[in-house]
């Protein structure tokens, strides 16, 4: 299954503008008062968790500890994914202070209500520099097993083949570039796949090839195609998730500032595909650089 109604979320204790990410991350814009900050950030997480909560989805909420400092936290998607095979995969982040994000305590308390069977840790190759941030760095089509990836300093190809080689996935690899020509640091501000639709950026790929291989693929596998602008784009409108509720609903979710950036030719055809869903959580998207998706981790484990 491509969606899951099961979700991971990591409430934020220290949020805030991490310097170590932002000179890959040109969404990240740092604002005055930090403290402020963190309170505003809390808020916008908790009305989000009851958005989806509401809207019948399992959401997983782990405090975050204030110790060691992790202003990322928030966005667990980029350190680990669970997989319907009961495979946890563990990540390599480019940030020294994104890698204290992983932890075993998180791991424990999901296996308290899901069935894990193995862990396959891909952090060893931060000591070779190399990086591949999860679903920030791939947006996996898991139906039919493509790993979509724009590579930039965070989403590394020799990771990426790690990846594929582990779980049997095709990697569609290709070059992304903002309007300043600056690459793009993770796939999934660019696009978004679910069941039978892909919300995507093309603008942003500038070879022609690679973008024909990916408008190929997305169609051979039954994807509506809906294209957005650099503009949408950087209003995080390509940072949608498809999610189920407990009575098997399709739910699309994203941010209030994704939701109001798209024409309402574009609502209406999502909205074939399921109950577009959003809420609002400008502080974080504006200092952390990553929006609604960043923000779940899907569960595909079995549920116990």
């Amino acid at each position: 299954m491509q969606s899951t109604n099961n979700i991971l979320m990591i409430r934020p204790v220290n949020f805030g503008f991490n310097a170590q990410t932002a000179e890959s991350n040109a969404f990240q814009i740092k604002q005055a008062d930090q403290q402020a900050v963190q309170q505003k950030a809390q808020q916008e997480f908790d009305g989000f968790v009851s958005t989806l909560c509401e809207n019948g989805i399992n959401v997983t909420v782990i405090e975050d500890t204030p110790e060691p400092h992790t202003p990322d936290s928030i966005f667990p998607n980029n350190w680990v994914s669970f997989h319907d095979t009961g495979d946890i995969f563990l990540y390599p982040m480019q940030a020294v202070n994104r890698r204290l994000e992983r932890r075993e305590d998180i791991i424990s308390q999901l296996e308290d209500n899901f069935a894990a069977k193995h862990i396959i840790d891909l952090s060893r190759y931060e000591a070779k520099n190399q990086f591949l941030e999860g679903t920030g760095s791939m947006v996996l089509d898991r139906e039919n097993k493509i790993a979509y990836a724009c590579l930039s300093p965070r989403t590394d190809a020799e990771v990426l083949k790690a990846f594929c080689d582990y779980t049997g996935y095709r990697a569609v690899t290709f070059d992304a570039f903002d309007q300043q020509g600056k690459a793009i640091y993770h796939t999934n501000v660019l696009m978004c796949v679910g069941s039978a639709f892909a919300v995507i950026c093309l603008d942003s790929i500038t070879d022609l090839y690679q973008k024909l291989a990916v408008i190929q693929s997305l169609k051979s596998t039954g994807k509506q195609v809906i294209e957005i602008n650099f503009e949408q784009m950087n209003k995080f409108a390509g940072n949608m998730l498809e999610v189920k509720n407990n009575v098997g609903e399709t739910l699309i979710v994203m941010s209030q500032t994704a939701y109001t950036s798209l024409t309402d030719a574009q609502r209406n055809t999502l909205s074939v595909f399921g109950k577009l869903v959003y809420a609002d959580i400008n502080t974080i998207e504006t200092n952390g650089g990553g929006s609604a998706r960043c923000m779940m981790a899907e569960v595909h484990l079995e549920q116990l």
